[in-house]
């Protein structure tokens, strides 16, 4: 057990740590891990090939989100692709995450979740546009189904379905693990978090969680019906919550732009050798959160019924737009329109439920506790989604499959309800650290087939086709 404990250890390093230090002015380093050596010159690269598109198709991505699905009943629509793709990036990252980003690396921090936001939104479109290129007819659940173990799969063995490519078996398995790993995180939050503001005994909250993901999980098509609700309240609840903090606070509003640009570009921090932390922590927290690049995502696009390619592909741009410019920045403004004093030596749910608490009172604490259930139940009810079309790569298409990892999630999400185990945790960010290099390696190569799917649509939309 200690063999393998170490072992996670040691390839989470690899991949999460520090891989080198860039030296910077004022004696500071900035410490560039695997993962962010692979992510930003792969969006960078996206971003010049599409042209800028997040920011020049972006009227076009809002357009799509209104857009009526096509005539399969049994599929999904762009739109729901889009709901459960967002019920998955927002989650405890856009809460605890950002807390941590921001207390590592200051309000600059924010500045950098915002560079790395634009720049994944190029990324999350080319692999969920290679999604809907690659998608297959689902026998199970009806519409399609695919995602990066299907055009890994084609890129390795193009005409041969019988035999699986061991890359996109090495993706599908990594795929399984973190969102294994994943729902223990889900639940030990939380059952804290409701601890913090209900003095309710873990245990309690962690039975009702369970019961209430199999109620859903375990019916057939139940997953998209609750996340079309469940989506659209979370996150207008919680983004109309900081709205009304920030009018409440609108002389304070000036400043605090003020301090995320100072700390983004300050001279101080470059002098006092922080610059690298203010940089790597933003960085990494906006990549994490909206999982562009990981191959998460893909997996619900390729089940969109949508009449172009593109148009999922725009969507799930759209999508990353939405959790991290809006969702993230909704936690860093309730964050730093708070006095740090009221927050002092407080980290993680403690330190975000202070902060309500002073804006909101006793009823801040409570929100909170609300909100972080709806964001981690949702993102647990749509990792189930994204594990269908792996189980179903791995495993084939039979029921016992499908039925038997739900049941190890559900599982994984009562143990991590009652104990922390750090190495579980560990676990998780190994998965979707492995799943990223599998992914990144091969939309490099297949980029073009997006790429020119891209060209075809802007091309039919000037005929107005």
């Amino acid at each position: 057990m200690n063999l393998i404990v170490t072992l996670i250890s040691a390839i989470y390093q690899l991949l999460w740590g520090d891989l080198f230090a860039i030296p910077l002015p004022g004696g500071g380093t900035a410490g560039i891990s695997l993962l962010v050596l692979l992510l930003i010159p792969t969006g960078l690269f996206f971003t010049f090939r599409t042209r800028f598109l997040p920011v020049r198709l972006f009227p076009e991505m809002l357009r799509l989100t209104v857009e009526k699905r096509g005539a399969d009943g049994s599929a999904i629509s762009g739109l729901q692709a889009l709901i459960i793709s967002t019920a998955t990036r927002v989650g405890m990252g856009n809460l605890i995450g950002v807390v941590a980003a921001i207390s590592a690396g200051g309000a600059g921090a924010v500045f950098w979740m915002w560079i790395s936001a634009l720049i994944g939104s190029s990324t999350a479109f080319i692999e969920a546009t290679l999604a809907q290129l690659h998608k297959e007819p689902d026998p199970l659940y009806g519409g399609y189904r695919g995602g990066p173990a299907y055009y890994i799969h084609a890129f390795f063995r193009p005409g041969q379905n019988s035999r699986r490519s061991v890359i996109a078996v090495l993706f599908a398995l990594s795929g399984l693990i973190c969102w294994c790993g994943i729902s223990q995180v889900i639940s030990n939050s939380v059952t804290s978090a409701f601890e913090n503001a209900f003095h309710i005994p873990p245990i309690y909250t962690t039975v009702a969680l369970v019961a209430l993901s199999a109620v859903i999980v375990l019916r057939k098509n139940a997953t998209v019906k609750v996340l079309d609700i469940l989506v659209p309240i979370m996150a207008g609840c919680y983004f109309l919550m900081t709205v009304f903090l920030i009018v409440k606070n609108a002389a304070l509003l000036p400043s605090v732009f003020r301090q995320i640009f100072a700390e983004a570009f300050g001279i101080r921090q470059v002098v006092a050798g922080g610059f690298g932390t203010v940089l790597m922590n933003g960085v990494k927290r906006g990549l994490f959160s909206n999982e562009a690049g990981s191959g998460s995502a893909p997996c619900a696009a390729a089940a969109a019924d949508v009449s172009h390619p593109a148009k999922a592909g725009l969507m799930q741009a759209f999508g990353v737009f939405l959790d991290t410019i809006v969702i993230c920045s909704c936690t860093a403004m309730i964050m730093l329109l708070t006095p740090e004093g009221t927050t002092q030596g407080l980290g993680g749910m403690d330190l975000l439920q202070t902060a309500m608490e002073y804006h909101l009172g006793s009823f801040g604490v409570i929100f909170i506790a609300l909100i972080l259930l709806l964001f981690s139940f949702s993102t647990f009810i749509g990792i189930l989604f994204y594990a269908r079309s792996n189980v179903a790569y791995l495993f084939g298409d039979n029921w016992l499959s499908q039925t038997l990892y739900k049941l190890l999630a559900l599982v994984m999400l009562f143990i991590g309800g009652l104990a922390a185990y750090t190495f579980v945790w560990d676990l998780g960010d190994v998965g979707i650290g492995l799943m990223t290099i599998f992914n990144i390696a091969v939309i490099l190569p297949m980029s073009r087939e997006a790429l020119a799917s891209l060209k075809e649509y802007e091309g039919l939309r000037r005929h107005g086709r």
